[in-house]
């Protein structure tokens, strides 16, 4: 057999195997909404024909990181996946308090301290 069959023999073996655990579904629901994100950014830019970040690609990128942050912490104890996980979380949390205290300071007409 050559490489490319081989490939495709081990891919069917392992969705033939494959289960559908709770800590996969919230491994795959955090992965979901973290690419889906992108999507969101590229239907704004689009839209505005500006390059736009809203409001939904912070807490998606907040939820889907904490999903996969539970799942790689709790659902597979893998330390890559909390490692890769984790400073995104950081700075999503960061970037959404940021969105959140411009977009009140704007309403209120307070200065940014």
């Amino acid at each position: 057999m050559d490489f490319l069959s081989t490939q495709l023999a081990h891919i069917l073996h392992a969705l033939q195997n494959f289960q559908l655990t709770p800590w996969k579904t919230v491994g795959l629901l955090g992965s979901v909404m973290f690419t889906s994100r992108w999507f969101v950014q590229l239907y704004y830019t689009r839209k505005h024909k500006r390059v736009v970040m809203p409001l939904s690609f912070w807490w998606l990128s907040v939820v889907g990181s904490a999903l996969l942050l539970a799942y790689f912490t709790i659902g597979k104890n893998d330390s890559v996946g909390i490692i890769s996980n984790f400073f995104p979380a950081f700075v999503s949390i960061y970037n959404l308090i940021v969105h959140l205290r411009h977009h009140k300071n704007s309403i209120t007409g307070d200065t940014i301290a």
